[in-house]
């Protein structure tokens, strides 16, 4: 069994009203991840995403260019405790 990471990104762009954290929940299932995605009120998305390094790779890269109405300006990624998330949410 792959060992568990969690990871925070905090995604800037035309990120909000344009479907991002209901793709980044379809991906991150996808992959396998656990975690959420939610607005901020400053037009960023934060993910918290928990699983094997290659996933959370994989979603980092994804969130670099997101879905189609997408225009994601940076990425930014940090590491951080596991939480223990239970599926992956929209919040």
């Amino acid at each position: 069994m792959s060992q568990i990471h969690h990871r925070t990104l905090h995604v800037h762009g035309r990120v909000q009203g344009v479907f991002f954290r209901q793709s980044t929940q379809h991906e991150a299932r996808r992959l396998g991840l656990s975690g959420y995605a939610c607005n901020n009120p400053d037009g960023t998305v934060t993910i918290e995403a928990e699983g094997p390094a290659e996933a959370l790779d994989a979603l980092e890269t994804w969130c670099h260019k997101g879905p189609p109405l997408a225009r994601v300006d940076k990425v930014e990624a940090t590491s951080g405790p596991i939480q223990g998330f239970d599926g992956f949410e929209v919040r």
